[in-house]
């Protein structure tokens, strides 16, 4: 399907035929003009199939499954906490990848490393690099309502019975989600190196210790050792940047295909 005749002197003839005002038939012109060139109807046509299908997934309301007149409760908010989730993660991936630009973590401090530098270089986004402190301010309210969001839409989930059969392999899945959350969290928290994520990870650094049998194994290898220090603030650099964002954007796309594939859960 094309907007436009079969050739231009089709084109040119069914625009005079019609009675168009001026801009009507410069509009019609110049969607024809693209169209031609473009094949822009078909992708028009592709996303209303793609929204009528989104309109199916999207749980009937009450005043809609029982014809009420009250239409306040057409749409259920609490269904918006998932896609409000990815939204949030999207903001601060963006503008944590511009962050990346300038922090530099502190094993690059010296020869032998230097955590400080962590420090200096959130000092100079925030006092320094022009729009550098809304950048970290968008940074960090993005992630902290990504975590707020998610817990609320597994407590939605909950309460509403979505988990049950056949929706637990993607309950277990969004278990999995929250809690690499947290861990994103966690480590981008320690970032910083000032007081707060010093003291941070040097509870991070006890709770691994805690651990029967493996506790030494799993401080060295996830802070570098029994005290914080340039070797903790590169490892969370390295899970932050570079190993957390894959696998949390992979089950993202599993957890959407899911609930795709299934549609959204009615309340039970």
């Amino acid at each position: 399907m094309s907007l436009e005749p079969k050739d231009d002197h089709d084109h040119n003839g069914w625009l005079q035929e019609k009675d168009l005002s001026p801009v009507e038939k410069g509009y019609l012109s110049t969607l024809m003009w693209i169209d031609k060139r473009f094949r822009i109807v078909d992708y028009m046509e592709l996303l209303e199939n793609l929204y009528y299908k989104i309109n199916l997934q999207m749980p009937k309301s009450h005043t809609e499954q029982y014809n009420l007149d009250n239409k306040f409760w057409y749409w259920y908010p609490l269904y918006s906490l998932g896609f409000f989730s990815l939204l949030a993660y999207i903001v601060a991936a963006f503008s944590g990848a511009l962050l990346g630009f300038y922090y530099v973590p502190g094993a690059a401090g010296g020869a032998t490393g230097d955590p400080s530098a962590a420090y200096q270089q959130i000092t100079f986004i925030m006092t320094d690099l022009n729009f550098g402190y809304m950048l970290r301010s968008i940074h960090r309210w993005s992630a902290q309502v990504m975590t707020a969001a998610v817990f609320l839409h597994m407590l939605r989930v909950y309460f509403t019975g979505a988990y049950k059969e056949p929706r637990e392999l993607n309950w277990l899945l969004g278990i999995v989600l929250i809690s690499l959350t947290l861990v994103f969290g966690y480590s981008g928290y320690l970032l910083t190196f000032d007081q707060l994520a010093f003291w941070a990870s040097q509870i991070g650094v006890e709770m691994a210790l805690s651990i029967p049998l493996l506790g030494e194994w799993a401080a060295q290898l996830v802070f570098g050792g029994f005290t914080p220090s340039a070797a903790t603030i590169q490892r969370m650099y390295l899970m932050h940047v570079f190993l957390l964002p894959f696998i949390v954007t992979a089950l993202i796309a599993i957890h959407i295909g899911i609930v795709w594939m299934q549609g959204i859960a009615e309340p039970h």
